[in-house]
């Protein structure tokens, strides 16, 4: 699987499965992402969502960071998800969204394509975040996993450097392992 629309609404609908799960009591745990509660988390998602429909509408970069809302999510964190996430599906399926030139305010100037993987990215890897904070099954979507996998290995190298993915790969998981086991260590988890 190609990351495209279909794998973006995959990923979206991995992260918000696990979203409509979370109890009331759930929302100030920790999660791996040793900065950041369960409700920190869902509204960085949530953030991300509303920040790619404005990158690629032509909003700067600076423009999108001055748009965060501290608390994104409101009262009905779901539904602020819920919206978030169609916003910003619609403006990935508008005709040359990745085609488009955005400027991201970390990555500099690149294509709609290259932010579409962002996404996809930030959507699975966090679902697993989510589950892993309040107790949920973490098997991902395997497709997602894996074309999440293929665009992120061939950078291996130089993702610690990004600060994004903690200390990035540890160097103890085998090619032999599971793909999400791979793509988790890549990414800076350790399950």
């Amino acid at each position: 699987m190609a990351i495209d629309l279909t794998t973006l609404q995959a990923a979206i609908d991995d992260f918000g499965t696990r979203l409509r799960q979370v109890r009331d009591d759930q929302w100030a745990l920790p999660t791996p992402c040793t900065e950041w509660s369960v409700r920190d988390l869902a509204n960085h998602l949530v953030n991300g969502g509303r920040m790619a429909a404005l990158l690629l509408h032509g909003a700067t970069g600076d423009e999108v960071i001055a748009s965060f809302d501290a608390d994104a999510l409101g009262t009905d964190p779901m539904a602020a998800f819920e919206a978030s996430a169609a916003t910003e599906t619609a403006a990935f399926a508008e005709p040359g969204a990745l085609e488009r030139t955005v400027h991201h305010p970390g990555a500099g100037d690149i294509p709609g394509a290259m932010l579409l993987g962002f996404r996809v990215g930030d959507n699975v890897l966090h679902a697993w975040d989510l589950a892993r904070a309040v107790g949920l099954d973490e098997t991902l979507d395997a497709e997602v996993v894996a074309a999440t996998w293929a665009a992120l290995e061939p950078m291996a190298d130089v993702m610690p450097a990004t600060g994004v993915f903690g200390e990035g790969p540890s160097g103890t998981v085998g090619a032999d392992a599971p793909v999400q086991r791979r793509l988790l260590d890549l990414a800076g988890r350790r399950p």
